[in-house]
């Protein structure tokens, strides 16, 4: 008789659950769902985007594309708590186009998916949702409102020639001369190389991680000299994914908006961060890909071919901008020396932070008037 030997059987560890799907998170807002139209948008490189129309009933309105920063979504100009972007662009007459480029937390490619570079938002993502829209609207006028890291790569495709004849921009946080403080610079380089072999990203969502894993000292650091105790909040406020710095004006949130912060707010990937460090250390957006022939249409640098830019630009920030600083200030000084035959033109909004221009609670008092005001010069 032959004995088989009885192989232990040990548990398999349990996978980490992501998205690996390219389907779209659904929009959260109050909106008629009859009047939000989710458009399939594939970009010339076959990565899937999303893009949603506000229809207003009224075809012949001005179009707004609003544009998010990295890591957030359209999400970010619809919240249903407070007054929002979309709300006053549609009382004011505008048909409000939000495009979900591929760095949004409502797509799961920060997490998951091949690896991109904001060359390919310049190249790729913006063209394509401009292009989409422009056949939809004819000859009306199409505005952009951009927010930090959109407002960035859109200043690289309009310096590229890929989106002429807009109407008018408003660039809020940053466009073409970013400026970070200098621990946020020293931070953002020691994680790229500490941290580039452990993990790929940095989490938001300390619900999803749990307290034993290896993202637990970056929420610990985040929560040092903290005020709020939410994890999701140090993390972002009091850190901005480790980097020291903030991202907005606490108490300019609303409670609903502060406890969906992990939603409006994804995984940022450290596989990023060396073009971002380049365009830093250049004080200009500057092209990742010198080598490779797709992306030659793109300039080397947006700042040398500013003389491109063939619409006026309204720059906004908060005065207490504590991610991008004085860059949009840096910025109006910058082209009104290099460029003085552009229109730019540049607004500070006292008291406010970055992402709190278009999240805090006040930002249709304080804010929105603003942006209104430059669309109904030019409309």
């Amino acid at each position: 008789m032959i004995f088989r030997p009885r192989t232990r059987t040990t548990a398999r560890p349990a996978l980490r659950r992501v998205r690996t799907a390219p389907a779209l998170r659904p929009l959260r807002h109050r909106l008629d769902p009859a009047a939000v139209e989710e458009i399939p948008l594939r970009a010339a490189d076959g990565t899937r985007l999303g893009l949603t129309r506000v229809d207003s009933g009224d075809r012949g309105r001005p179009a707004v594309l609003l544009l998010h920063g990295h890591t957030a979504s359209a999400d970010m100009f619809l919240l249903p708590e407070t007054r929002n972007l979309v709300d006053v662009l549609l009382d004011d007459g505008y048909e409000p186009w939000l495009l979900d480029w591929r760095g949004s937390c409502r797509l799961p490619y920060n997490e998951t998916g091949g690896r991109y570079t904001y060359d390919d938002v310049a190249l790729y993502d913006i063209p394509a949702a401009v292009a989409h829209i422009r056949e939809r609207v004819g000859d009306r006028p199409l505005f952009v409102v951009a927010h930090c890291i959109g407002s960035l790569t859109l200043s690289l495709s309009m310096t590229a020639g890929l989106v002429p004849g807009l109407a008018g921009v408003v660039s809020q946080g940053v466009f073409l001369t970013p400026k970070l403080a200098g621990r946020t610079s020293l931070r953002m380089s020691l994680a790229g190389e500490l941290l580039k072999s452990r993990i790929d990203h940095i989490p938001v969502d300390f619900r999803k991680v749990g307290l034993w894993s290896k993202y637990t000292p970056l929420f610990a650091l985040a929560s040092r000299k903290a005020d709020c105790p939410d994890p999701t909040c140090q993390i972002l406020h009091n850190s901005a994914w480790g980097t020291g710095a903030s991202l907005f004006v606490h108490e300019h949130l609303t409670e609903a908006t502060h406890d969906r912060l992990a939603d409006l707010l994804g995984p940022a990937p450290l596989w990023i961060l060396p073009h971002l460090r380049r365009i830093e250390l250049a004080r200009t957006v500057v092209r990742w890909h010198d080598t490779d022939h797709r992306y030659r249409a793109l300039p080397p640098n947006a700042l040398d071919a500013a003389a491109r830019i063939d619409t006026p630009v309204l720059l906004l920030a908060g005065s207490e901008n504590g991610l991008w600083l004085d860059s949009q200030k840096l910025c109006h000084e910058v082209l009104a020396r290099r460029q003085p035959q552009l229109d730019v033109r540049y607004t500070e909004i006292p008291g406010y932070g970055h992402l709190d221009t278009f999240l805090g609670r006040g930002a249709a008092l304080d804010v929105y008037g603003h942006i209104l005001d430059f669309l109904g010069e030019r409309r």
